[in-house]
Parts: C-alpha cells; sequence; structure tokens
C-alpha cells in the first residue's frame, strides 16, 4: 500500500471544489480517504487554499507522496 496526499473532487458540474486529502493510491479519486487536510477553491478570485500544515508535514514524514498538484499547492499556500 502507498499513501498519497491528492485532490478529491467535490462540488458542482461546472463549479469545482478540491479536498485536500490522504488515500491509498489503490482507491478512486473520489473514494474513501484517511483524512482530510485541506481545501483547494479554483473558482475564487484569487483561488483560495487552506492546508493543515501540521498534517501535511505529518504524513510527508511517515512516507505520504503529495502529487504534483499538492506539491504546487503548498508552495502557494506558503508564500
Amino acid at each position: 500500500m502507498t499513501v498519497v496526499i491528492r485532490l478529491k473532487r467535490i462540488g458542482a458540474p461546472k463549479k469545482p471544489s478540491n479536498r485536500i486529502v490522504v488515500a491509498d493510491n489503490r482507491r478512486a479519486r473520489d473514494g474513501r480517504n484517511i483524512e482530510e487536510i485541506g481545501f483547494y477553491d479554483p473558482t475564487r478570485n484569487p483561488p483560495v487554499v487552506k492546508i493543515d500544515r501540521k498534517k501535511y508535514d505529518y504524513w510527508v514524514g511517515v512516507g505520504a507522496q503529495p502529487s504534483h498538484a499538492v506539491k504546487n499547492l503548498v508552495k502557494k499556500a506558503q508564500a
């Protein structure tokens, strides 16, 4: 089992919103997750990114692999 940190799409059609979740990589994108650690709303101007940094650092510390999109969002949230 590989644990990943990735985006889970929520919201209505044509109105996307995403949760940043920790999940088993064998699960479906919108399937069950281990823990929710933040959210991303690209429809707002500017886009809203909220990440629980302690939980993110914990999961990366125990071996979870963040997706490219999540890595970029974490960089934006720090700035």
